[in-house]
């Protein structure tokens, strides 16, 4: 392979876009509103038929969101979730976590265009969305979470929330 084509391994970056709650249900309802489009045109392309809506919802899923493979660990002090999303930048990523609740979205647009001197004139578009929330083993400090990305995974390490304590109650 040539070394030109290598690339230097990056410092990694830190993610620090924290998903407002409104943008959070508008995203997912740009999404779930995409999402049905497409499995009513997947519905439409097999003539109409009853019986296999929940395939054509599974197949647009399939189609519109890629898989994101996640590991969670838990540890004395911390929960650390680590997820695979190769292609992404840490700009394009957005990171929630309240509770016991995680959710990690990504979207990205590529396009390159052949060089505008050249009589063949076309141009290639790539996008890719992911969407996963993770139920945490359990409650977390939210504001004290932090994540980078590194060679495409994703490391988010969570600090667990103080355990309930029991207060004693006293007779009067």
């Amino acid at each position: 392979m040539s070394t030109s084509l290598m690339k230097e391994p990056s410092a990694p970056k830190q993610i620090s876009t924290m998903l407002r709650p409104s943008s959070i249900f508008e995203e997912m309802d740009q999404l779930t509103q995409r999402i049905a489009n497409r499995a009513f045109h997947l519905f439409q392309q097999r003539g109409g038929f009853d019986g296999l809506d929940m395939n054509d919802w599974f197949r647009a899923e399939s189609e519109i969101l890629k898989p994101v493979p996640i590991a969670v660990e838990e540890h004395d002090g911390d929960v650390v979730v680590r997820a695979e999303v190769p292609g992404f930048e840490a700009k394009e990523l957005s990171v929630r976590a309240e509770n016991n609740l995680l959710t990690v979205y990504g979207k990205t647009e590529r396009k390159t265009e052949a060089d505008k001197k050249s009589r063949q004139q076309y141009s290639e578009m790539s996008a890719s969305e992911i969407y996963r929330q993770i139920l945490l083993p359990t409650a977390v400090l939210a504001e004290k979470a932090t994540a980078k990305l590194e060679n495409g995974v994703l490391e988010i390490h969570l600090p667990k929330a103080a355990p309930p304590k029991l207060i004693e109650v006293k007779a009067a």
